[in-house]
């Protein structure tokens, strides 16, 4: 048995989309995983990049006002992420192909999320959040460019982490090149560390011009993503809290650049934070239900 599928793209982040009202995929869990590896997942017939960022579980109603798409991402691991900047944007791009909305509100783990599609999509983030519960952080104080001492005698002791939840948990760490960090092996050690109950993505921004450019470890893809919304929230968060953003708001945004491309991102002292960015349908096809019927 297969499913139509269609492959969008967010910057660098790349999706397999499913319209979930099919049910024709009952463990989403082993269709992720079978279908986003690097190695031997989906392809389109131009030989294009390899596999999948996660898939992108999608059921639309067109008739409310604005038209409302309830979003499940499986991620390459088979786990279910929270919330994805750049998923719920290639989410928005896909609800408007279909209904020809403009704006769209997208349900998802973590709440409702509005997006508005012009050249650009643009989301509604939520509001960021360093308390410590929220995170969240093993302990009762929030992690503010802070050194943990658990990362003595790993690769990355000695880095300064500040903890931000933008929809799901990031240690943002500032560096001078973020080119000359090996991810591999500096990331999973803040990654698994004990401050992070749950986990956390491992974002590093270095500061270009009145922008950052960024690299993320994402949790559940457990490595590197050309590109990473939440990360982008989490840069320009956390720059704003350090005081390194004199001029962040509601109007002003901040260029933040993952390896995949450009994106905009607002953060406002006392509303959601905003992400703005390029997301484009690929190609379309079919795929394997891995245990469906033939």
């Amino acid at each position: 048995m297969s499913v139509p599928f269609e492959k969008y793209d967010g910057a660098g982040n790349d999706f397999v989309v499913v319209d979930a009202d099919d049910g024709a995929v009952e463990d989403r869990a082993a269709f992720a995983r079978a279908h986003c590896d690097r190695e031997t997942g989906v392809v389109d017939g131009a030989g294009g990049r390899r596999g999948a960022d996660g898939v992108l579980f999608l059921s639309l109603d067109g008739d409310t006002d604005p038209a409302t798409v309830t979003m499940t991402l499986v991620q390459p691991d088979g786990s279910v992420a929270e919330m994805c900047g750049n998923g719920a944007r290639c989410v928005a791009a896909w609800a408007a192909d279909r209904s020809g909305a403009s704006t769209v509100a997208i349900d998802t783990p973590a709440g409702r999320r509005r997006a508005v599609v012009e050249e650009e999509v643009a989301v509604e983030m939520g509001t960021p959040t360093f308390d410590p519960g929220a995170v969240p952080l093993a302990g009762d104080d929030p992690a503010i460019d802070a050194t943990l001492d658990e990362l003595d005698g790993t690769p990355a002791a000695g880095l300064s982490v500040t903890a931000v939840n933008t929809g799901v948990p990031h240690a943002v760490v500032f560096v001078d090149d973020v080119e000359a960090v090996d991810i591999d092996a500096v990331a999973p050690p803040i990654r698994h560390a004990d401050t992070f109950p749950e986990g956390a993505n491992v974002t590093f921004a270095a500061r270009e011009g009145d922008g950052y450019r960024q690299r993320t470890f994402e949790r559940g893809v457990e490595g590197e993503t050309r590109a990473c919304g939440t990360g982008a929230v989490a840069v320009a968060a956390a720059a704003a809290r350090l005081g390194h953003l004199s001029d962040a708001g509601e109007t002003n945004w901040v260029t933040v650049t993952p390896p995949g491309g450009e994106l905009g991102v607002a953060v406002p002292d006392d509303g959601p934070a905003r992400l703005r960015g390029p997301a484009e349908k690929r190609f379309e096809g079919e795929l394997p239900v891995p245990g469906g019927e033939q």
